[in-house]
């Protein structure tokens, strides 16, 4: 009797089927090709993004070690990882639906009765003052009885409309959607070390540009205290000088206070105490190398936070799937069976078996429109998340749009600012020597010299805006990350609970 049982429940099974909408990804407005690849060519070198090390492109030791603690060492980037194990965790529970749930009962049991009754007859006699002669008299009671059983039970409802099969649907696709955050949360964070890297980075150079300034200052203050002294410059010229000298040193022990605070900012994301870190002094690199944004369909299949907006749509569709199975009757199927008798040594012996089976069905017949309204909440929120999807492609496309012009016109700037720079140097030698030979007064220098400082320091940060758009492009391209890179079904549904 329970194989047919078991029988009818796994053909029950098998012609079930998963009512509710298959999943297909949608449409996203995709361009043919990104506007400023049209007639502008990649500053050199053009290297491939190294995937997953993809700050390598720069050839910088000192980054590449900084970068590769993040993933180990980033509290956010450890959150992200939690999350994600907590959602395979969830494809397992969901799963658990699809099985029987089986339970075993042993007992022991002990009972008796007590008390008795008293019973007698009168043959003949005499009777005295101190007994009774010629009667009898008997006392009769129960004793404690021991019972034992040893049952099982189990109890299935079979995933007739495929319910459950879009739940485990949907919490799979919950679990692609947080491996794919996790990738996001990583990129985020190794693009934010490398800008503040590269923001240090500038800081010294800042640094050595102003030791620069402070000793051209100081050679500019000696002149103008040899003509003072020679009678052939009024004392207001090395007053001026002195106070042109100071002002940049002031300037220079002020760069050390941001510098500071990016290295504090870099050992945090690191996972380290600000104390804990020491980033060694380097200028700023002079080759800001850009990766090639490839072709606009590929954008799709290479940004893990797309990823995870697509993922999210499959598996708000599957939950429309969940809601309109509650439409059809549930069946419930149960059984039962054991042993139950005394004494142990012979419990299991046919003569003391039991079992049972049974079956039941039940289905609503008014809610009050609660299953429609569910139905319809499911159906918008599957919307919403198609919605967020289509905004997220396009933002996509806006920050590598964004990040190639500005990377375009930086170069243009960065080399109208060189040309300023030699020009102005040119100005502030032609102003010296003017001045030594007395033909121009010292505010002609400081005039030229202050020109020379605003310009380099411009092409200082022309440099610094270009390497920080290089990071944004490599992140907006998703740093070498691609949707191959996300655990398969498979591989969520194997989950292991046993494994840390």
């Amino acid at each position: 009797m329970i194989r047919r049982g078991l029988a009818f429940a796994g053909a029950v099974l098998l012609a079930g089927c998963m009512v509710g909408p298959d999943y297909s990804r949608p449409a996203a407005p995709v361009p043919v090709a990104f506007k400023e690849r049209a007639g502008w060519k990649l500053s050199q070198p053009a290297d491939a993004i190294d995937k997953g090390a993809w700050w390598s492109i720069y050839h910088d030791p000192e980054l590449d070690r900084l970068e590769r603690m993040v993933a180990l060492s980033n509290q956010n980037v450890k959150s992200f990882e939690a999350q994600y194990r907590n959602a395979v965790a969830l494809v397992a529970e969901a799963q658990s639906g699809l099985y029987p749930s089986l339970g075993i009962a042993p007992g022991i049991s002990r009972s008796g009765s007590g008390g008795g009754g008293f019973s007698g007859g009168t043959t003949g006699g005499t009777t005295g003052a101190t007994g009774s002669s010629g009667s009898t008299s008997h006392f009769s009671g129960g004793g404690p009885l021991t019972s034992y059983s040893l049952t099982g039970s189990a109890s299935w409802a079979p995933d007739l409309w495929g319910r459950v099969r879009r739940e485990v649907e949907s919490s799979v696709a919950g679990a692609q959607v947080s491996a794919a955050d996790l990738a996001n949360a990583t990129l985020s964070a190794q693009g934010v070390l490398a800008a503040d890297y590269f923001s240090l980075r500038y800081q010294d150079s800042l640094a050595i540009l102003l030791q620069q300034t402070v000793e051209a200052y100081r050679r500019a203050l000696q002149i103008t205290e040899n003509q003072y002294r020679a009678g052939t410059t009024p004392p207001l010229d090395y007053a001026t000088a002195l106070a042109q000298l100071q002002s940049a040193q002031a300037q220079l022990a002020g760069v050390e206070v941001l510098r500071q605070q990016y290295e504090h900012a870099i050992a945090v994301l690191t996972g380290h105490p600000p104390s804990d870190l020491t980033i060694p002094p380097a200028p700023l690199t002079n080759d800001v190398p850009v990766a090639p944004p490839g072709l606009p369909s590929t954008l799709l299949e290479r940004r893990p936070d797309i990823a995870a907006a697509e993922r999210a749509m499959q598996q708000e569709n599957a939950l429309i799937g969940v809601q309109v199975a509650a439409f059809y009757p549930t069946i419930s199927l149960s059984a039962v069976g054991g042993f139950a008798g005394n004494p142990l040594s012979q419990l299991l012996n046919a003569s003391n078996s039991l079992w049972s089976l049974g079956a039941a069905g039940g289905e609503t017949l008014f809610e009050g429109g609660l299953r429609t309204a569910s139905v319809a909440a499911a159906r918008a929120t599957y919307d919403s998340a198609v919605a967020s999807y289509r905004q997220t492609v396009l933002t996509a496309f806006q920050q590598v749009e964004d990040a190639l012009s500005s990377l375009r016109i930086l170069e243009q700037q960065a080399a109208a600012e060189a040309r300023a720079v030699q020009s102005a140097q040119r100005a502030v030698q032609v102003a010296l020597n003017t001045y030594r030979a007395g033909t121009a007064v010292y505010t002609a220098v400081i005039t030229e010299q202050t020109l020379l400082l605003v310009d380099q320091q411009s092409a200082l940060s022309v440099q610094q805006g270009r390497l920080l758009n290089s990071v944004a492009l490599i992140q907006a391209l998703g740093g070498g990350w691609t949707t191959h890179d996300l655990p398969a079904p498979d591989q969520v549904k194997t989950f292991n609970p046993l494994l840390p």
